[in-house]
């Protein structure tokens, strides 16, 4: 474009008697060539503003039928949240005030479990010791018992012993008797039979 308006300046400022018929053939070509790509110009330009107006038509058809559907929905919508809005209040107070109960229960079954655990082991202990007791004293009775037993079945013993000692010497002697001779009593002591 610019070479055109340097050429036709150029034509336009040659003295007046030096255009030829060349020139002026080649002068008409060159203003005919502008008139014809200015035409090409505005031809473009209102075809593109008449895709732009309707694709703006367009576009405003499909904002105004999205904004009929979606009126509704918000509405519904905003209505929803407007009704649920105190319903979430109470929600929210009552999940907290459930935590806090959560929270003492927890804290008093904690107090209660650790009570428990320590009468637990307290009984658990005065059982232990009980039994011990118990088995102690079962083993000095067995002991005293064992002791009560022997001593007497000891002394019983020797006292059987003794008697079955003298039977002895008085069943041979008695054997004895009839052959002559004396039978001499064996010797007897008390630490032997016991």
């Amino acid at each position: 474009m610019e070479a055109v308006r340097i050429v036709v300046s150029g034509m336009w400022l040659q003295e007046a008697g030096s255009l030829s018929s060349g020139n002026s053939r080649l002068l008409v070509w060159l203003v005919g060539l502008i008139a014809l790509g200015m035409i090409v110009q505005a031809v473009a330009v209102i075809v593109i503003a008449a895709g732009a107006a309707k694709a703006s038509k367009r576009a405003l058809e499909i904002a105004d039928d999205l904004r009929t559907k979606m009126m509704p929905i918000l509405d519904t919508t905003h209505s929803v949240l407007h009704d649920s809005a105190p319903k979430v209040k109470i929600i929210t107070e009552n999940l907290v005030e459930t935590s806090h109960v959560v929270r003492s229960k927890a804290a008093e079954f904690d107090a209660t479990a650790s009570d428990l655990n320590m009468k637990t082991r307290a009984q658990a202990a005065r059982v232990d010791g009980m039994v011990t007791s118990v088995l102690n004293t079962t083993a000095d009775i067995s002991d005293s018992l064992q002791k009560a037993v022997k001593v007497p079945v000891r002394e019983f013993t020797g006292l059987v012993n003794g008697f079955k000692a003298g039977l002895d010497v008085l069943v041979g002697r008695a054997k004895e008797f009839g052959r002559g001779r004396p039978v001499a009593p064996p010797p007897y002591s008390r630490d032997t039979e016991l």
